[in-house]
């Protein structure tokens, strides 16, 4: 009987010391809900209790023994007690207990880790507009972190390391305050882009809390003049286009020419920032300035306009026999407008037509009065070279018929007179 209870006994103590409750630590965000669990692998209907921080029973195997409605059982058999805690705050953290009630009582730990989530962060010291060349100085704060939170700056979505850092801690001595500074020089490429705060912890499963502020830059213009061709010509039109790019918007431009007001503004009409000069001539070269002024200043740039004459064709060369010993030869230039003026030319100002086409009219009457000239000069030279030649023959004839008694005699006389000249015969040269 004796040997019977010692046996049972030594059974017992081995069977005991088989027996340990096992507990993981837990880490949640404030406001959710913690999961602890206690469990034993070998368990001879020995009772299981959970206690928070404060060594107060939550639960005695499905007793609860605190009443906290945030406390509920999830399971408890003899191998596990688990439990949840929900709407879990800052002040829930701590070390919560796990005890099997064996002789004598095992305990196992369990830390309850609670992370403050970060407040959404708020960007100052923006003050809109902002001039270009300014020193602009933006801060970035978060409040309520646990354990402080990182911040980051991006600017054109590429991030700025060059930034101030500061952590403070909270009253409450748990959660933190983080800020950040940022300083840069801001100029016009600055103008529409966003600078983003974006903040980093752990709490926010991989989906930061971000801040944004535009920037608003004012500026001085950028003026640029666009011609609409690049080689204009008499006769054409031309269309120069002022680009004015500025904060705020430069409107209207001012368009000169040689430092003064337009001098024809019959055929250079301003529309916008468009110049429209019609039926160039040569009288239009000069410099155009284009202007442009807003509230921040003033900008200009210059176009100088030079007219080129239009494309000529050279006729094909004439050749005028003459009975001189040097033949004449001329040449006749015609000027042609080009296809792209041909559609205009019946719009033309005929005030302006007669100013500039007076000098090709002038060439081309002098061009053809030497040609009636030398022409006039050939057919009167060779005129009176034929009627010499005529004057020699009818001589010649004559001669020996003019002492002859009668018809006879005259004829046989102009016959031998016919032979002699064919000795005497004069050439002119």
């Amino acid at each position: 009987m004796l040997l019977f209870e010692y046996k049972s006994s030594c059974v017992a103590r081995l069977h005991s010391q088989g027996q340990f409750p096992l507990t993981q630590n837990v880490t949640v965000v404030e406001g959710g809900t913690a999961i602890l669990t206690c469990r034993v692998d070998q368990n001879d209907n020995t009772s299981l209790q959970w206690s928070n921080p404060a060594q107060q029973t939550l639960y005695f195997d499905d007793k609860k023994a605190l009443r906290d409605n945030r406390i509920e059982l999830v399971r408890a058999s003899w191998h596990e007690l688990s439990i949840s805690v929900s709407d879990v705050s800052l002040s829930d953290e701590g070390q919560y207990t796990c005890s099997l009630f064996t002789m004598p009582v095992k305990t196992s730990k369990a830390y309850l880790t609670v992370l403050g989530v970060p407040e959404k962060p708020q960007i100052s010291g923006f003050s809109s507009p902002v001039m270009e060349g300014d020193l602009m100085q933006l801060t970035c704060k978060t409040s309520g972190s646990k354990p402080a939170a990182d911040i980051r700056w991006f600017k054109n979505d590429k991030e700025i390391k060059d930034v101030k850092y500061l952590k403070e801690e909270d009253a409450n001595r748990k959660t933190f305050t983080v800020s950040s500074t940022l300083d840069f020089r801001v100029d016009r490429s600055d103008d529409g882009v966003a600078v983003i705060c974006r903040v980093d912890h752990e709490s926010l499963n991989a989906t930061p809390q971000v801040a944004m502020q535009v920037l608003e830059i004012h500026y001085t213009p950028s003026v640029k003049i666009i011609p609409s061709t690049p080689f204009p010509q008499e006769g054409q039109s031309l269309t120069l286009t002022c680009e004015s790019k500025g904060k705020p918007l430069p409107e209207p431009v001012l368009w000169t020419k040689d430092g003064a007001e337009l001098p024809d503004p019959d055929r250079m009409v301003v529309s916008g920032r468009e110049l429209n000069i019609l039926f160039l001539n040569k009288t239009d070269n000069g410099t155009y300035r284009c202007e442009a002024t807003n509230t921040i200043g003033q900008s200009s740039a210059e176009y100088v306009l030079i007219v080129h004459d239009l494309p000529t064709t050279l006729l094909p060369t004439t050749i005028i026999p003459s009975l001189t010993t040097a033949p004449v030869t001329t040449t006749v230039a015609i000027t042609t407008s080009p296809a792209t003026s041909a559609t205009t030319s019946s719009k033309r100002d005929p005030n302006s037509l007669a100013g500039q086409n007076g000098p090709d009219h002038a060439l081309i009457g002098g061009i053809v009065a030497v040609v009636v000239f030398v022409t006039l000069c050939s057919i009167f030279l060779l005129g009176r070279y034929l009627a010499r030649h005529k004057g020699t023959y009818l001589t010649n004839e004559a001669k020996g018929a003019e002492d002859a008694p009668d018809a006879d005699t005259a004829i046989i006389n102009a016959e031998g007179s016919q032979v002699n000249a064919e000795e005497k015969k004069e050439y002119f040269i």
